[in-house]
């Protein structure tokens, strides 16, 4: 479970871990979760549908683009993971909604914290809190609340995974036995002994595996030497992987330690081949000599890291963006190190791979790899961060533009094309990235929010412009009902252009949309910020209004 099976999935996990607020994260996490349970092993999705489903974004990179819903299952279960893991611990104080710990759950349940973990992958979403300055899982009461009325008969078999008798057990054995020598196979037999039994297919499994390790002379499946199948090979490296020891494997599949060994090494050998690696090749890469100049130091190095260290964002930046002024920006000279570096880079891993066998691969090669993989990924990131400056501005101007158009989705999209423009640009023809980058995220934008305004217009479900066109014939009073409804619809669209959390907190404090008017204190509450952070974040927000109402040459009321 520790690699991407889509290279579309592992972009899009780097790219909201990286850069998508701590509560848009929250919220993807849900409906990845959401996704992953209605899943199909056996068919396919578009990757457009999948985009919208977890991000809540209409996408034109690589919309038609099919997955296998197989590989969607590995994939959104890692990015629930990856993404849960960036989020900041929230101290318990903070919380708006009571939080119960993995043990406090356990307890409520009669389970254990395993099984609560298999419930993770079934919905059961957690998020890491702060507890006396200690870091641990927590539940909301809702979730909790939510999961239980939808998974009644799972969570009522959870609870007697740990309580079988000693009848009961026996009874396992028995019904095993004769199960096995009529030829069924172990998960075949969990299956139906726990049907039968009204238990859960692990705790059945368990019982049978237990048994054997403790009577191997009466084992129900003795060990054999057969060749592993292929689930078998992929289950041994991903137990491996996520920290699983060999000797433990090797008990478990009935194979020596050198043997669960070789299986682990081909595996990661044939995983490592197949990664497609697409680059801009260069006559250069293959000169004898060439690596020593390639691979040196980038010119004025010691100069970009005294940058780095000093670079501070203005204090007129929103929080949300203050990480855009975290990396100094490239000069030309920069730019063409680095992307002559990547390629090369790339080009030495392609070439590893052509001339990598699995049966016989040695580790250091395996080595090598993974070490050139994490070389590319330091360059990527450097050229990604260097140039994250570039996306917000375009995307500034077009929010201007389109005002119905979200300036942190509009970030968001265009930070996936300056990932797939770093992978395309050829620095060999002597222009600057920022140039390509520039037209390729404007090219994106071009398509995308044509897209988005007409769905949103042929989806539109409110009856605000059928009683634009009637006939005003009403009183006074009426008219001025209307007016002040005009004026809220003229906030309303100005808040737009507005951050998501900047204008939830102005909606708070002034009572918009129905809303009770809310204190600092409660709004603090909220966000899990101090109030004082609040009405800093009040005051900045209603100066952008006011700003943007000018632009606009919008009345304010």
């Amino acid at each position: 479970m520790n690699d991407f099976q889509l290279t579309v999935m592992k972009q899009l996990t780097d790219q909201q871990v990286r850069f998508a607020p701590p509560a848009r994260r929250q919220e993807q996490i849900v409906r990845a979760q959401k996704l992953l349970d209605e899943t199909d092993p056996a068919k396919s999705y578009p990757w457009g549908y999948v985009f919208y489903r977890m991000i809540d974004i209409r996408t034109t990179v690589q919309a038609d683009l099919m997955v296998a819903g197989a590989e969607l299952q590995h994939d959104l279960s890692l990015f629930v993971r990856r993404v849960e893991r960036s989020l900041p611990p929230l101290p318990i104080e903070q919380a708006v909604e009571e939080v119960l710990t993995l043990e406090q759950i356990s307890q409520k349940f009669g389970v254990s914290t395993k099984t609560i973990g298999r419930w993770r992958l079934r919905g059961l979403v957690p998020r890491r809190i702060l507890i006396n300055g200690r870091r641990q899982l927590g539940f909301a009461r809702s979730m909790v609340e939510e999961f239980l009325q939808s998974n009644r008969d799972r969570v009522e078999r959870g609870k007697h995974f740990s309580h079988l008798t000693d009848e009961e057990k026996q009874t396992i054995l028995i019904r095993a036995r004769r199960l096995a020598n009529a030829g069924g196979s172990l998960t075949e037999i969990s299956r139906r002994i726990a049907r039968k039994l009204g238990r859960s297919v692990e705790a059945i499994r368990y019982t049978i595996r237990n048994f054997d390790q403790v009577h191997p002379e009466s084992a129900l499946f003795p060990k054999h030497s057969s060749p592993l199948s292929e689930n078998a090979r992929e289950t041994i490296f991903d137990s491996y992987r996520r920290g699983i020891d060999v000797e433990s494997l090797a008990k478990q599949y009935g194979r020596t330690r050198t043997s669960v060994y070789r299986v682990i090494n081909e595996v990661h050998a044939q995983k490592l081949a197949a990664a497609p690696v697409d680059y801009i090749g260069n006559p250069e890469f293959d000169t004898v000599g060439i690596e020593v100049d390639i691979t040196g130091p980038m010119l004025g190095e010691d100069k970009f890291q005294a940058e780095r260290r000093d670079m501070k964002p203005p204090r007129d930046v929103p929080a949300e963006l203050a990480s855009l002024y975290e990396w100094p920006l490239l000069s030309r000279e920069q730019e063409r190190h680095q992307f002559r570096l990547m390629n090369f880079l790339k080009h030495q891993l392609r070439a590893l791979q052509t001339t990598l066998t699995p049966a016989t691969a040695k580790a250091a090669d395996l080595v090598r790899i993974e070490t050139l993989h994490e070389q590319i990924d330091s360059v990527k990131d450097r050229l990604i961060s260097c140039n994250m400056r570039l996306v917000a501005n375009i995307a500034k101007k077009h929010s201007m533009q389109n005002p119905n158009s979200s300036l942190f989705d509009l970030i968001s999209d265009g930070n996936i094309s300056l990932m797939r423009a770093v992978e395309k640009f050829d620095y060999s023809l002597g222009n600057k990235f920022s140039t390509y980058a520039t037209w390729a995220i404007i090219k994106n934008f071009a398509r995308s929010i044509p897209d988005e305004k007409t769905h949103r217009e042929r989806y539109q479900t409110g009856t605000e412009e059928f009683f634009d066109i009637r006939a005003d014939n009403r009183s006074d009073e009426q008219e001025l009902l209307m007016k002040a409804q005009q004026a809220r619809d003229r906030v309303k669209m100005l808040l737009e252009g507005l951050d998501p959390r900047t204008r939830e907190v102005i909606r708070m404090r002034n009572g918009l949309d129905g809303a009770q008017e809310m204190t600092l204190e409660q709004s603090g509450q909220h966000f899990g910020i101090t109030k004082e952070r609040v009405r800093q974040i009040n005051v900045r927000g209603m100066k952008q209004l006011r700003e943007l109402a000018l632009a606009e040459r919008v009345e304010l009321p």
